[in-house]
């Protein structure tokens, strides 16, 4: 039976400390019965109180890794249904299957292309979390050389066959990977419990229904599998959205453990065209699928999933952040044009992309704004003049430039004369109302 808040309260160690992020060791302890806080976040908690703890600390969702290298997934260990509740902690892994009934020649050339996809988003870089191989061929074989052909990519893996035989073979060669093995069902979930066991790697459970993948969960469990990954078996959009949202509040709301583990799901499966199976896999990305697998390598559809994902579990309270400085934009020097912004990523590699496309090296300098947009600081009073003059002087942009100009966000013009009072050696010009417009400014108003 899970333990109240005051139980667990009684083996924390009262000192109110804040270190776990909390005001009070009561506050952490009513979190943590509600399942929104993890029993680590407190350093002082002794070995006696993790033990008797254990089982009410336990996330509702368990977090289940596949793969042993640097580039291994982390699927579940979320505590809310809402990210505005608190936050989503560990984004929908994107993995690409292959199947080995594909020619040598075009699973080798896949398989790189995979591992070596990058993209960069908002200062940041993307790539695939994984590769899942198919048994498509039926045979042992064939399916143990493909996996062991992935497994150079050093990309997490995630072996497909219902046939523990196969599923053997392929072990035999990337055990030590730690692939997820998928799937256990109710025909074969015995034998899939021994090699998963064997090889000490994560389990999906495939079921029809929450019914029987419930039982079956129960049942991995009760042998001793901590690892699960669970998929219901649906692939519809309605039946999906539902079957995935329950899981979820069941694990969540109810602190049914059986349903407590991540989710996987395949949108190309019964999808009749790429575009459709792009719809399927955003709406598994936003309710609620754990790791989306998708049927082709298609990089015009990985990288709006992966703007998707981004937008989705990016903390809300918590904007995504440049750091204050003075960027330079192309060979800036001395003569270049100074141009101030906000921290906000968004912001900040909007205005940096369009000032690159002019051609004209120039300065960004950047205010601390605490991650917002230059209309929402301005409002905040977060972005003011008496901000920027303090920004200007603490990064000694005066250094960056002969000419003292200083180009304000067209947006926020009303800060002008304060602050040509707060910098009187420098001449505050206002810049155009929309990044895009940059080029045209400069023509008319740089010389």
């Amino acid at each position: 039976m899970a333990l109240t808040g005051i139980e667990i309260y009684k083996f924390l160690p009262k000192t109110n400390c804040k270190k776990c992020g909390f005001p009070t060791c009561l506050a952490f302890a009513m979190k943590l019965a509600q399942g929104q806080a993890e029993l680590s976040k407190c350093p002082d908690v002794s070995e006696e109180a993790k033990q008797k703890l254990a089982a009410a600390s336990r996330p509702p969702q368990r977090l289940v890794v596949i793969g042993a290298g640097e580039r291994k997934i982390e699927a579940g260990g979320e505590t809310v249904m809402f990210r505005h509740d608190k936050t989503f902690f560990h984004p929908a892994a994107l993995v690409v299957k292959v199947k080995d009934t594909d020619p040598a020649d075009q699973l080798s050339k896949t398989v790189k292309a995979v591992a070596d996809y990058a993209v960069e988003r908002v200062g940041m870089t993307f790539k695939i979390d994984g590769i899942a191989v198919e048994n498509a061929s039926k045979d042992a074989g064939k399916f143990a050389a493909c996996a062991e052909t992935v497994k150079a990519s050093k990309m997490p893996m995630i072996l497909m066959s219902t046939d523990p035989a196969a599923m053997a073979a392929a072990l035999q060669k990337v055990g030590a990977e730690r692939p997820a093995i998928y799937a256990a069902t109710k025909g074969n979930i015995d034998k899939m419990i021994e090699l998963a066991k064997q090889h000490k790697c994560p389990l999906a459970i495939k079921a029809n229904g929450l019914e029987e993948l419930a039982q079956l969960s129960e049942k991995a469990e009760a042998a001793g599998i901590e690892d699960l990954i669970l998929d219901p078996g649906t692939r519809g959009f309605g039946d999906s959205l539902n079957a995935l949202t329950q899981i979820r509040r069941l694990a969540i709301k109810k602190g049914f453990r059986p349903m407590g583990f991540p989710t996987i799901t395949f949108p190309g499966e019964g999808a009749s065209s790429l575009d459709e199976e792009a719809v399927r896999a955003a709406q598994y990305i936003a309710k609620y699928g754990n790791i989306v697998v998708l049927s082709t390598f298609e990089p015009a559809m990985i990288y709006p999933l992966i703007t998707l994902r981004l937008n989705i579990y990016t903390d809300p309270q918590k904007p995504i952040q440049m750091s204050k400085g003075i960027y330079p934009i192309g060979a800036a020097n001395e003569k270049s044009p100074f141009c101030v912004t906000t921290n906000f990523s968004l912001t900040y590699f909007t205005i940096a992309g369009e000032l690159e496309a002019t051609g004209v090296p120039s300065w960004l300098m950047v205010c601390d704004t605490e991650g917002l947009s230059v209309l929402t600081a301005w409002s905040a009073g977060k972005f003011d003049s008496e901000k920027i003059a303090k920004t200007v002087k603490e990064l000694n942009a005066a250094s960056k430039v002969a000419h003292k100009k200083l180009i304000l966000p067209g947006k926020v013009a009303v800060l002008r004369g304060e602050l040509e009072d707060e910098l009187p050696d420098w001449k505050i010009m206002v810049g155009p109302m929309e990044a895009m417009d940059i080029g045209g400014w400069f023509k008319n108003n740089w010389n």
